[in-house]
C-alpha cells in the first residue's frame, strides 16, 4: 500500500482560516501538500481518501487535562486520591488516552497527576513507545503546592495522608522540588500560586513572590516552563510578576489583570468546562434554571480577557468531566462570546505555539500528519466538534467512520 495518501474533504480549516476546494497529501508522517487539486503534481501515485461532508482540520491540542482523573459526580476528588491505587488509575489514564484520540484529541498538556506521583510521566512513555494509543502528551508531573495549602484535608495531626501535589515551603526548597520533577521527567511545572487555606474559605495567595520567581528561573534554565493555577487577582498577579507562561482558570481576572497578562505576554487557560460541570453535579438544571453565581462570574471574567485582547488556550479541565467530551470546552468558549473560528484557532494553531508543540497545529507543507475530520462545517457550528470521524496521528490512522 502506498505510503502516500490525499484527503479530499469538504473543506479545510488549516489552522487559521477555512478554505473551500482544497485537497491535503500526506507522505509517511508528514503533510507534503494542501492546496487545489490542479496544484499538486503526480496525483495518480496517491491512495485517495474521500471525506465527503466533512470538514479536514488539524488534530485538536488540549491544553488543560487530567488523564488520570475521571468526572467528579463518579467518585470525588478525595477518593480518587485517597482510595484508588496508582495502578488502578494508569489503567484509566490509558482508556481515557485511547478516548481522548477518538475524539480527535492528537495532542495534550496534561497538568498534574494529583496525587499519583509520576504515573503520567509514565503514561506518556507507553503512549510514545506505542504500547497504548492516545495523543502526543506533555506531562507536568505532580504539581506543586505551598505547604498546607493543598488537600485531601480534614484529618487530624497524627493522620498522614498521600497530597494530591507536592508542598514546598521557601526558595531553596521550590528551586529543589522544580529540579526533582524534571530530573523524573516532567516537560513542564505547574504550581499553585493560590487556593483554599481552609474548608469553606475562599481563595487565598500560596507562595511568595520570591519562590514563583525562584520555580520559573529554575525551570528556565533547564528549557521548561511554568504554569499556575490561578484564580484570584493576587495570585494570578503574582504569577504573572514571576514570569509564568499561561495562567489556569483565572476566574476571578480583572480588566487590569487581564491587562498585565497581555503586557506580559501570559496566556489564559479558562477551563470553562470545568466549573459548567461541577455546578451541574451540586444539582444545577442547566438550560432549565438561571446560571449559579460561579457561572455568571465565569461568563463575566472570560468576556473581560477577550476584550483585553489576551490569547485564550483551548482546555477544559478534562478530568473534571468525561474524557472524550473535550469539544464541551468549544462549545461554552462560543457561548460566552468567542467566534467559532477563534476557538478553532485557540484549539489548534495558537495552542500549538503556546504550549511548544512544535510542527503541529497547521494544515501545511512540511508539518507532522496530526489531521481529524468533522461531519459538517464547525467554523459555522461549534458543535459539530462532537461528530470527529476520521483521525490521524503521526501518518497513522486510527479512526475511520
Amino acid at each position: 500500500m502506498s505510503s502516500q495518501t490525499l484527503l479530499l474533504p469538504e473543506q479545510v480549516f488549516d489552522g487559521t482560516e477555512l478554505h473551500k476546494a482544497w485537497v491535503v497529501a500526506v507522505d509517511e508522517n508528514r503533510i507534503t501538500y494542501a492546496g487545489p487539486l490542479n496544484g499538486l503534481k503526480n496525483v495518480g501515485s496517491y491512495t485517495k481518501k474521500e471525506l465527503k461532508g466533512m470538514t479536514l482540520m488539524p488534530g485538536i491540542i488540549e491544553g488543560h487535562s487530567h488523564l488520570l482523573l475521571h468526572p467528579y459526580n463518579e467518585t470525588e476528588w478525595n477518593d480518587q486520591v485517597l482510595v484508588e491505587s496508582h495502578a488502578e488509575r494508569a489503567i484509566r489514564g490509558a482508556v481515557h488516552a485511547k478516548k481522548s484520540l477518538m475524539a480527535g484529541v492528537t495532542s495534550m498538556r496534561d497538568l498534574g497527576s494529583e496525587g499519583a506521583g509520576y504515573t503520567d510521566v509514565y503514561l506518556k512513555k507507553t503512549i510514545d513507545d506505542g504500547i497504548i494509543p492516545g495523543p502526543r502528551t506533555l506531562m507536568a508531573g505532580p504539581a506543586i503546592v505551598a505547604t498546607g495549602a493543598y488537600g485531601p484535608k480534614g484529618f487530624h495531626d497524627g493522620v498522614k495522608v498521600p497530597l494530591g501535589a507536592v508542598p514546598v515551603s521557601g526558595r531553596d526548597n521550590a528551586i529543589k522540588e522544580v529540579r526533582t520533577q524534571l530530573g523524573h521527567g516532567a516537560n513542564l511545572i505547574k504550581i499553585y500560586a493560590d487556593y483554599r487555606w481552609g474548608k469553606g474559605e475562599p481563595s487565598q495567595p500560596t507562595f511568595l513572590q520570591e519562590e514563583i520567581t525562584a520555580m520559573v528561573e529554575a525551570a528556565t534554565t533547564a528549557g521548561r516552563y511554568v504554569v499556575a493555577h490561578a484564580s484570584t487577582p493576587e495570585g494570578m498577579r503574582h504569577a504573572i510578576m514571576g514570569g509564568v507562561e499561561t495562567i489556569e482558570h483565572g476566574d476571578g481576572g480583572t480588566a487590569e489583570i487581564f491587562g498585565l497578562m497581555k503586557e506580559n505576554g501570559v496566556a489564559l487557560c479558562p477551563t470553562l468546562a470545568a466549573g459548567d460541570a461541577i455546578e451541574q453535579y451540586k444539582g444545577w438544571k442547566k438550560g432549565a434554571e438561571p446560571d449559579p453565581e460561579r457561572v455568571a462570574k465565569k461568563k463575566k471574567s472570560f468576556q473581560l480577557a477577550l476584550h483585553s485582547g489576551v490569547n485564550i488556550v483551548f482546555g477544559g479541565d478534562v478530568g473534571v468531566f468525561a474524557h472524550g467530551e473535550n469539544y464541551r470546552e468549544l462549545e461554552l468558549m462560543v457561548a460566552y462570546g468567542m467566534e467559532p473560528i477563534k476557538a478553532l484557532q485557540s484549539a489548534t494553531s495558537l495552542n500549538a505555539n503556546i504550549l511548544h508543540f512544535d510542527e503541529l497545529g497547521m494544515i501545511q507543507k512540511g508539518y507532522l500528519a496530526d489531521i481529524i475530520a468533522v461531519q459538517g462545517n464547525p467554523v459555522e457550528n461549534i458543535s459539530q466538534m462532537k461528530y470527529v470521524r476520521y483521525v490521524m496521528k503521526d501518518g497513522v490512522v486510527y479512526k475511520d467512520n
